[in-house]
């Protein structure tokens, strides 16, 4: 399913789709195409980035091709989504002790459209941080993912 999303595939191309993207949240996902979590994510960011299209930009980043932006945000576990809105890194409190991207898949498509939903809020008020709308027990804890990067 992730052919349905666009790529970003460099260093270069994350940097101009977060210079780029205004009045909108920028989702990048991180992670691998053929890692089986990572499909499960992008089944779920595909089908709701059409009804999305208004608030959200998703793009899914390679973590082999941009080992920059893996280093910058310390990203051991795939599939990590981070947020951004008009150039601005926005931060998530999950209930976790890390605020700067959301480990592992959604378990709906309404949790993620939700934290979207909240996110776009929360950053048209002009905040950088947002309270996570999902319920606790469906934010995947560290522990059960597998780390490979």
């Amino acid at each position: 399913m992730s052919f349905l999303l666009p790529k970003l595939t460099s260093k270069k191309e994350v940097d101009q789709a977060i210079k780029s993207t205004a009045e909108k949240v920028l989702v990048l996902r991180f992670g691998r195409d053929e890692d089986p979590v990572c499909l499960q994510l992008d089944d779920i960011l595909s089908k709701t980035s059409a009804d999305l299209s208004k608030m959200a930009a998703i793009y899914l980043v390679d973590v082999d091709h941009t080992p920059v932006y893996t280093q910058y945000f310390d990203i051991t576990y795939i599939p990590s989504t981070v947020f951004f809105f008009n150039g601005q890194h926005m931060k998530v409190d999950y209930g976790s002790p890390d605020h700067t991207k959301f480990v592992g898949s959604f378990k709906t498509k309404q949790d993620f459209m939700d934290l979207i939903e909240v996110i776009y809020r929360g950053a048209m008020r002009g905040k950088l941080i947002v309270q996570s709308p999902i319920d606790p027990k469906n934010i995947p804890k560290y522990d059960l993912l597998y780390q490979d990067i």
